[in-house]
């Protein structure tokens, strides 16, 4: 029923726009009643990702299980698990794709959704190097790394209309994380210098050039634990304009 709703609602975001489908045009397209849409959706938006919950579970079943020895590789191999998921429906993530670019409101949504997938990663490397100080940044930066590398060949591929295989690109950048971060820290147990409080810091948005996804840059967002979500879309946006 959940693939039946999801197929309905995807249908008619299509046909009609996303804005101007309502949960009784699904539930009439689908042949249920409004109440089997909620027990399986809370929202329209969570119509267009209905794989990520199961995915998400996927990735923390992976972790789980993995061993010591080489916490980055474990985070790039459970990023794997997403681009996995993505190739398996190339039609349906490319479709997914344009229209996530094309209405602001599930923009936001998909953030919310990488931003989970970035804690879960988080949350297995501070398991490793530890909870407080130099080991709990060096976490958050590796997770934030794995994820911006992941996204940017898992776009390019999509940006293609799906052509080719998307492994290529998403190994090449992972690659490239795993010779960054793949060494072990001198220290993670050192002082953190002072922060300022997250009610008060800043999103930090900066341009690198020659990101190669294909429009020229990628936007790099830094943000403080605990911004709220409606700041970091701000100024991500912003950034974007500018560049």
């Amino acid at each position: 029923m959940r693939e039946v709703l999801a197929q309905a609602a995807f249908q008619l975001f299509l046909e009609r726009g996303f804005e101007r489908t309502t949960v009784d045009d699904i539930v009439a397209r689908a042949g249920v009643g409004r109440r089997s849409f909620f027990r399986y959706f809370p929202s329209k938006e969570d119509a267009v990702f209905p794989d990520h919950e199961r995915c998400l579970a996927e990735m923390t079943e992976f972790l789980a299980a993995a061993d010591d020895s080489d916490p980055v590789g474990a985070v790039s191999d459970a990023a794997r698990i997403v681009l996995r998921m993505y190739a398996a429906n190339p039609e349906f993530s490319v479709q997914r794709y344009r229209l996530t670019r094309e209405v602001p409101g599930l923009r936001t949504y998909e953030l919310s959704v990488v931003r989970r997938y970035e804690q879960t990663l988080a949350g297995h490397l501070r398991s490793r190097f530890g909870e407080d100080g130099d080991g709990a940044l060096r976490a958050e930066v590796i997770a934030a790394s794995v994820v911006a590398a992941h996204n940017n060949g898992l776009r390019l591929w999509l940006r293609s209309g799906g052509e080719g295989d998307p492994e290529v690109a998403v190994d090449h950048a992972l690659a490239l994380v795993r010779e960054a971060w793949g060494r072990p820290a001198a220290s993670t147990a050192s002082t953190a210098p002072a922060v300022p409080e997250a009610s008060t810091a800043p999103v930090v948005p900066f341009a690198v050039s020659g990101g190669g996804d294909g429009d020229g840059e990628v936007v790099v967002m830094v943000a403080r634990k605990g911004t709220p979500m409606w700041r970091v879309v701000q100024q991500i946006e912003a950034a974007v304009g500018e560049n």
